[in-house]
């Protein structure tokens, strides 16, 4: 039969020891890069991140000249100056799909991952900053016998 249990120490003893959270490990290439993709709306950017002096560029061009406006440039920033890594790192991006918008944040999510693939300690911050999270906002589609998704055609009783 089973053994009765004597004290509350006892008990404590059979308890199974909690697991432990997941070990995360730095991801890179045979290059020394670390890899990732990022997505928004329909824009998808693939981000190469490595060690340098803080060159960004996006579909061969500055980041300066394919986001002209400084919002967007300050939302690709984001990431960095969060986690304290302005201008240590070169990233390299290719995106395509969606708008001028979605593309950034597209490339603001590849940032955020590829950071933590390259230093895995930094994903509690940006994990806190709600930088990993895919937005999954999408544009809603145009139904039939409506203007556009919700809108209908205008109703006039004559």
């Amino acid at each position: 039969m089973a053994e009765t249990m004597q004290s509350l120490e006892d008990l404590a003893a059979l308890k199974p020891a909690a697991p432990e959270a997941p070990k995360h490990v730095q991801k890179l290439d045979d290059r020394g890069r670390a890899y990732a993709t990022g997505k928004r709306k329909d824009a998808v950017a693939r981000v190469w991140l490595k060690p340098g002096p803080g060159k960004i560029t996006i579909n061969d061009r500055t980041i300066e000249v394919y986001f002209a406006r400084p919002v967007l440039r300050m939302l690709i920033n984001q990431p960095l100056l969060t986690a304290s890594r302005n201008g240590q790192y070169d990233i390299v991006c290719t995106v395509s799909g969606g708008g001028l918008s979605g593309q950034a944040g597209a490339v603001r999510h590849g940032i955020s991952k590829a950071l933590t693939y390259f230093e895995p300690e930094l994903r509690g911050v940006l994990k806190r900053g709600g930088f990993l999270t895919r937005d999954s906002r999408v544009v809603e589609r145009k139904k039939y016998g409506r203007r556009k998704a919700r809108r209908s055609f205008q109703f006039s009783k004559r």
